[in-house]
């Protein structure tokens, strides 16, 4: 026999969709997520494994049909998850179903598959199943990326994604900390963490704590961070806003439980350009906070991104960010010539910068970043450090290191006396540097 031949019935599903056609899609997405993933269809509650309610909360008279749809499935089955508009406010459900086994607000997919993975794990089976456990996957096999929300709260002048992805929607820690668990269990070794603002993780839902394993974790930045930690896959950090609680997560990076890596969208440095941006965080201390970083954890990488040429920005302003650059010497940084974003409220500031004077700016940014660069690589020279395989070519092969991100900082040049597979994390002894990239032999 087959040892991975399929066992038992599948899991069956039964489903309630209320409210309007925005709704249904939200409903017909969850139904073919879980389809795909193997599960069946049932018509009856009774049937069903679990039942799945989609309510509406646009009037008291579509909330109170909610309620009634879900006493019903609660009175013929027992195991319920309530998503939905209504969702979004669970406490009255909550008070009149305290036993439901989930509740999640509109448009959170991911959120309703992770509750009925947990009531009712998914029978995969490698012959009939179109989707993997671990899901579709753009990147290579050895690492993959892990949103852990959406939209964003921040109303940054020169920015629209708020308007197109609306204000933060966090996911449950359980969610995203299961999901990466099956990443892992697929061979994924490095996880790259991303949100719009990765520091307000949870805020939306109040540090909401959520089941994993066999203990609560809050829908927080730092309870996230060191949970991720326990996989055993590299951690890495992206858009990460500097605010004071983030200190906590340095000292995770400095145990060597996440990588020493984070990555902080600055945008700018002056005060004046910063306040016209509409810059979220205290960004006049910011100075002062990475050096307390670089105290907690000195081996820490910082990358960044910065816009040259924002409307108003005076010559002072510009000095001002180069110095800012000499004193805080982050390790990657990129840089942007302002753009006007339709819709973007920047648009209608006054004084505009002319283009010439934007490229030269870039171009004076650029060289002074560049050096810093080169120096900041020059202390690794001589280090033996840990590279993650991208490419391979036998006895030669291009990785990273803990300080590089893929396809946005620099690479990891090697030569080796046995081949290298691609995924494989080696230890590299470092010979020479260059602003961008390292070269070295495994060792």
């Amino acid at each position: 026999m087959n040892p991975e031949a399929p066992t038992g019935e599948a899991p069956r599903i039964s489903f309630v969709s209320l409210g309007c056609p925005k709704a249904l899609v939200d409903s017909e997405r969850i139904l073919t997520h879980l389809r795909a993933e193997g599960y069946e269809l049932s018509r009856h509650h009774d049937g069903a494994d679990v039942v799945i309610v989609n309510t509406c909360g646009f009037l008291d008279s579509a909330k109170a049909e909610s309620l009634e749809a879900i006493g019903t499935a609660m009175k013929e089955n027992g195991k319920v998850i309530v998503t939905g508009c209504m969702g979004a406010e669970p406490e009255q459900i909550r008070n009149a179903f305290p036993n439901v086994l989930a509740i999640t607000g509109p448009q959170q997919y991911e959120s309703v598959l992770g509750a009925v993975h947990q009531a009712v794990p998914p029978a995969h089976n490698p012959f009939v199943d179109l989707v993997p456990p671990q899901g579709i996957k753009l990147t290579p096999r050895h690492y993959a990326y892990l949103k852990i929300s959406e939209g964003c709260n921040n109303r940054c002048s020169f920015c629209i994604i708020p308007k197109l992805r609306g204000d933060l929607v966090s996911r449950p820690a359980g969610d995203v900390l299961r999901e990466a668990e099956r990443l892992v269990k697929a061979g994924v070794k490095e996880l790259l963490v991303i949100s719009q603002d990765t520091s307000a993780y949870g805020v939306d839902i109040k540090y909401e704590a959520s089941r994993w394993r066999d203990r609560e974790v809050r829908a927080k930045f730092l309870d996230l961070s060191s949970a991720l930690g326990e996989l055993g896959a590299w951690v890495r950090m992206h858009y990460v806003y500097p605010y004071p609680h983030v200190d906590a997560v340095v000292e995770l990076m400095a145990e060597g439980k996440i990588l020493p890596y984070i990555d902080i969208p600055f945008q700018h440095a002056s005060p004046r350009v910063l306040k016209a941006m509409r810059r979220p965080g205290n960004q006049e201390k910011t100075a002062e906070r990475i050096h307390r970083w670089r105290e907690i954890c000195p081996d820490l990488a910082i990358r960044s991104t910065f816009i040259v040429g924002f409307p108003g920005e005076t010559d002072e302003d510009f000095e001002f960010l180069l110095e800012w650059l000499d004193e805080v010497k982050l390790d990657r940084v990129g840089c942007f010539k302002f753009e006007p974003v339709d819709g973007a409220p920047a648009n209608e500031l006054a004084d505009p910068v002319p283009e010439e004077v934007k490229q030269q700016r870039w171009n004076r940014f650029m060289k002074k970043q560049q050096a810093i660069s080169a120096a900041r690589q020059q202390k690794r020279v001589g280090r033996r450090i840990q590279v993650i395989v991208d490419e391979s070519g036998g006895l030669s092969a291009k990785g990273r290191s803990v300080w590089d991100a893929p396809e946005i900082d620099g690479n990891v040049h090697l030569v080796s006396r046995r081949p290298i597979r691609v995924g494989d994390i080696v230890t590299a002894k470092i010979d020479r540097a260059d602003a961008y990239d390292l070269y070295g032999q495994v060792v």
